[in-house]
């Protein structure tokens, strides 16, 4: 296995390209059930609004003015595939939530987070957003040293109207200052 050049102390197998961060397209709306499915079904219970948001983006995250991401791979043959997904969800004003964010267990460790994060932050930054937030869980490290690494401050509680059963950790994004 070669060595992952954005985790010197990671093996992974590499893509044959750089992946690349993309907004939504149908051909991969599947996958933005199936990598989220992964992670939920192995640490938690998928609840209803799971179900909704990820088997109906269209009418749950994009109708209302949110963003779906996906970073775009190619194997070792040259197909492409989706290897990460990162939504925003529009909670009206200019309030957005970081949600449904996964990547595929293969590519794990390769910077991939990282990179939709990145796009993330740009998209949310493109719609004029004010304030950014994220519901988790404590179960998932990496992921909140991930959110914490991009200027994600943890917050006492919930917001009001919090979503799922299974957070116990609210952060809200505070853009790094200038100067």
């Amino acid at each position: 296995m070669a060595t992952n050049p954005h985790d010197p102390g990671a093996s992974a197998p590499l893509l044959k390209d750089s992946p690349r961060v993309i907004g939504f397209d149908p051909r991969w709306r599947d996958d933005f059930a199936r990598l989220n499915l992964e992670w939920l079904r192995r640490w938690f219970t998928v609840e209803p609004i799971d179900e909704q948001v990820l088997h109906d983006p269209e009418t749950h995250l994009l109708a209302d003015g949110g963003r779906v991401l996906f970073a775009i791979g190619r194997d070792a043959t040259g197909q492409e595939r989706a290897i990460g997904t990162v939504a925003l969800k529009h909670e009206g004003g200019r309030v957005y939530e970081l949600t449904k964010m996964a990547v595929d267990p293969e590519s794990r460790g390769m910077g991939i987070g990282r990179l939709l994060m990145e796009g993330a932050l740009a998209e949310y930054a493109a719609l004029g957003g004010r304030e950014l937030f994220l519901e988790s869980s404590s179960k998932l490290g990496p992921a909140l040293t991930l959110y914490e690494s991009v200027g994600f401050r943890h917050h006492p509680a919930p917001r009001p109207g919090s979503h799922y059963a299974r957070a116990d950790v609210y952060m809200v994004w505070e853009p790094p200052t200038s100067g």
